[in-house]
């Protein structure tokens, strides 16, 4: 169960379309004055180093970010987030989700990020002690369900596990249920892989089943490697923000092009 780095996978091409859609949620979160609060519920380690072995020996990010960072504009807030982080962490750095969110969110809001792993939990703290995060060791689908309805109660939460645990597919349903009955203006966003085997069918229809305004969007590219298993990625956006039907085509259209 504590067994996923995501340091081998960093940068790939789920982290660009998961980070993209983020990115531009949060910069369309904070294009108001109100406050905003971001859950994460599978944190990471928040930043990632692509030469480390790790990284180095999937490929996974020069097939990923390495390629497609020429697709944004310098503008947009995925790439801000990008510069900023290796501005600030060499030019080698790469931001999880924490360090986005970090970086695109204002002093007057707040993050929560929860990680189980103890070694991806010390290096949480690391990363995200400049910008004020408070950073959990614990269960993230509980701890984000005990903390809701925030205040302040306008924001978004990220449920990005690793799938390692089968029955993830089965418990995420029921406990995007019960959280959208508790924070029911609250931006879900669940991410998941598309595998070879189409284990996120069942949760998928689950899901849109239960939230019928859900935004689903899934892009599709080539494997990694010779045997790797994932050949897409997908997100529910459970109350999609107003506009990002629009960025979701664009990313489409550029994931097309890799096949």
């Amino acid at each position: 169960m504590l067994s996923y780095q995501h340091l081998y996978h960093a940068g790939n091409l789920a982290d660009v379309h998961k980070h993209a859609l983020l990115a531009w949620t949060l910069d369309y979160l904070t294009q108001k004055d109100k406050p905003v609060t971001y859950f994460e519920t599978h944190a990471g380690r928040g930043l990632y180093d692509l030469t480390a072995p790790e990284a180095v020996k999937t490929g996974e990010a020069a097939k990923g970010i390495a390629l497609t960072e020429r697709w944004f504009p310098a503008s947009h807030p995925y790439i801000r987030a990008l510069h900023l982080t290796r501005a600030q962490r060499g030019p080698n750095a790469y931001p999880g989700s924490p360090l986005i969110a970090g970086h695109l969110l204002r002093d007057i809001d707040s993050i929560h990020l929860c990680e189980l792993h103890p070694q991806e939990h010390a290096a949480l703290e690391y990363a995200a002690a400049p910008f004020g995060a408070k950073i959990y060791r614990e269960d993230g689908l509980a701890k984000v369900l005990s903390i809701c309805p925030p205040t302040p109660r306008r924001g978004m939460v990220l449920i990005d596990p690793s799938y390692e645990v089968k029955t993830d597919y089965e418990t995420l349903p029921r406990v995007i249920g019960q959280l959208h009955r508790k924070w029911n203006i609250g931006l879900i966003f669940l991410w998941y892989p598309i595998l070879r085997d189409g284990l996120h069918k069942p949760m998928l229809a689950e899901v849109r089943a239960a939230h019928e305004g859900a935004l689903v969007h899934e892009v599709r590219f080539p494997p990694a490697r010779e045997g790797h298993r994932m050949e897409g990625s997908g997100m529910v956006m459970i109350n999609p923000p107003y506009g990002i039907e629009a960025e979701a085509k664009r990313l489409s259209a550029l994931f097309r092009k890799l096949a």
